[in-house]
């Protein structure tokens, strides 16, 4: 960096956390530049010395993508001591890679890792409307309700919220695809659950450009420089 940035944008970029998480790091006192604690907007150049949780920050890595195929029962978090299994025991990456989006211990399919702090930021950002599509199975039939309902958007008691219009699709009796724009907890699960039905399997398969395509339980891929591109246009 030539000019000077302030200090969250340079913990992001160097793919520790997001922007946010960034904030909260230096607000708990744990970001040190040349010795003194950090402030909030404070910004800093190259000649700076940076340390995170007691580790010197050097710049950023060259920016990947991966598309991950998440199996079930693997935790979105890097360290867990109560998870059977987290996303590090199984994505044997050389860059230090995080999640953009989170997919449910019970749920399958696409997760994108990044070292892009700004890209996690626009990835988590519900405001941003960006297309996720799954592949559900549930306990009852798909009913012409149920799918209309999804469509129009779904009033979730618990949250207090209701949904986005979604697209939908029956496929068979007991699956059918949707896609999404935002991502609250546990969103369709819980939108299933106010049509009076159970999720007996969830698969995402796309998340706004990236396909999940022929990856199977548990690779990865890195994405070329096109796809890259389109998925940081789509999110601008």
């Amino acid at each position: 960096m030539s000019e000077p940035i302030r200090i969250n944008k340079f913990i992001a970029s160097c793919g520790i956390c997001s922007r946010r998480d960034a904030d909260r790091l230096i607000d708990e006192g744990k970001v040190i530049v040349n010795g003194a604690v950090a402030s909030s907007g404070q910004r800093i150049t190259e000649n700076d010395e940076i340390i995170v949780n007691g580790k010197v920050l050097k710049g950023p890595d060259k920016k990947v993508v991966l598309a991950f195929y998440k199996p079930v029962g693997i935790t979105c978090t890097e360290r867990d001591p109560h998870a059977e299994a987290v996303i590090n025991d199984i994505v044997k990456y050389p860059l230090r890679v995080t999640y953009a989006g989170r997919l449910d211990k019970e749920s399958e399919g696409l997760l994108l890792l990044t070292n892009d702090g700004d890209l996690i930021d626009k990835m988590m950002r519900g405001s941003n409307a960006h297309e996720k599509e799954y592949i559900v199975r549930i306990d009852k039939k798909v009913s012409v309700d149920m799918l209309s309902r999804f469509e129009k958007g779904i009033y979730l008691k618990d949250l207090d919220v209701t949904t986005r219009p979604s697209k939908v699709e029956k496929l068979s009796d007991y699956t059918f695809r949707v896609i999404i724009s935002q991502g609250l907890n546990r969103q369709i699960r819980r939108m299933c659950q106010a049509c009076n039905c159970k999720v007996t399997s969830l698969k995402r398969v796309r998340v706004v450009n990236v396909l999940l395509g022929e990856l199977k339980s548990g690779q990865f891929r890195e994405l070329n420089e096109a796809e890259i591109k389109s998925l940081r246009e789509a999110l601008q």
